[in-house]
């Protein structure tokens, strides 16, 4: 793991009511802030909301592809959701390295996600674990 302490990785999605209703069909969550437009007019969101785990999904691929990169998982996350993200919102992760271990493939990152406006979604830090194919 090539880290360090600093460094960053962003990554962008704009979650459509597709990605809404293929997560509904892995998942099973039909919740109806997602799909029920006369309910979710009478909460405090208004309008449809994504599911939460599009949300942090994003944050999967960006440790999973951009940094620390393949063979990474998450090892623990503590992350809060600070605003809804709607259908056709833009979103932004970035993953800011707060600490590298230094005999193991561990690092913690902070997480933040923001939409189109530059609004804050979701905030916290993460550790994470990179494998590599040498490893048995």
């Amino acid at each position: 793991m090539n880290l360090s302490v600093g460094q960053k990785a962003v990554r962008s999605l704009t979650l459509t009511a597709e990605h809404v209703a293929m997560y509904a069909q892995i998942t099973g969550d039909h919740n109806p802030l997602h799909f029920d437009e006369a309910f979710t007019s009478k909460t405090k969101f208004g309008r449809l909301v994504v599911q939460g785990g599009l949300t942090t999904g994003l944050l999967h691929a960006l440790v999973a592809m951009d940094m620390p990169g393949p063979g990474t998982v998450f090892l623990s996350q503590n992350w809060k959701f600070t605003a809804p993200v709607y259908i056709d919102d833009t979103i932004t992760a970035e993953a800011e390295v707060l600490n590298v271990h230094e005999r193991k493939p561990v690092c913690q990152l902070k997480i933040v996600i923001t939409n189109q406006n530059s609004q804050t979604v979701l905030e916290g830090e993460a550790w994470c674990y990179q494998f590599s194919p040498e490893e048995s």
